[in-house]
């Protein structure tokens, strides 16, 4: 007994079953990941931040990640926090570098690092991170999120921070000026008026007086002397 699909419905079956058939047999999509342990919160820290890289590869293991990180975090602000046993972070030209022995194939990579203090001005830290097999493979998780491209292939790591604290600055933007303050002066500044001994009202100024005070003593020396002399027979 044959089974007949009636030809209205044939195209559709077929286009169904190819679309499964193209799922099943595509490799999933991998990404490297980052959460915070803890609140993430803008101009605090230490905070320790927790990578995790999915295995694309199932025959060979993953050798190390190199990341770059974001503006307002130095690579000497971030220190090993927890990685694999023989595994270890070095810090290199904007960012930094983990490595070691290679994982089992298939085994995701996880990885921690402490930042001593996240940057004040903050809403959402990117990592680009470059991932290495042992077979010399490598996946470069470095595309960032945008308007544009909001679902890229190969997304860079993203954290969302939480606002700064009360009283947190950002260290790009100064703090405004107000009324009541007065205007800053430089070392040269207070030297020359110390010297000058200016007056700050207005007023008589201590080097006015003591001019003053030696003209006086001068003048009444002279005087003393011409009413001598005219005293003499």
């Amino acid at each position: 007994m044959s089974l007949l699909i009636p030809v209205g419905r044939s195209s559709a079956v077929l286009a169904a079953t190819a679309g499964l058939v193209l799922l099943g047999a595509g490799p999933a999509l991998a990404h490297v990941e980052v959460t915070a342990q803890g609140a993430a919160q803008a101009g605090t820290g230490p905070v320790t931040l927790l990578f995790s890289a999915e295995a694309e590869s199932t025959t060979s293991g993953i050798v190390g990640v190199r990341t770059q990180l974001p503006e307002g975090i130095g690579p000497g602000a971030v220190s090993l926090a927890s990685a694999p046993q023989g595994w270890a972070l070095a810090p290199i030209a904007g960012g930094f570098e983990l490595s070691g022995p290679a994982t089992v194939p298939g085994e995701d990579l996880a990885y921690g690092v402490t930042v001593a203090l996240l940057p004040a001005d903050a809403t959402e830290l990117v990592f680009p991170t470059v991932q290495r097999y042992a077979d010399g493979r490598e996946d470069a998780w470095i595309e960032p999120v945008t308007d544009a491209v909001p679902d890229p292939g190969m997304p860079a790591p993203a954290l969302a921070v939480a606002p700064a604290p009360p009283g947190v600055t950002p260290s790009a933007t100064p703090a405004p000026a107000t009324t009541d303050t007065p205007a800053p002066t430089t070392a040269a500044e207070t030297s020359d008026a110390a010297g000058s001994g200016a007056p700050e009202d207005g007023g008589i100024g201590t080097g006015t007086v003591v001019l003053l005070a030696v003209l006086a003593v001068a003048v009444a020396v002279t005087a003393g002397v011409v009413l001598r002399r005219r005293a003499r027979p």
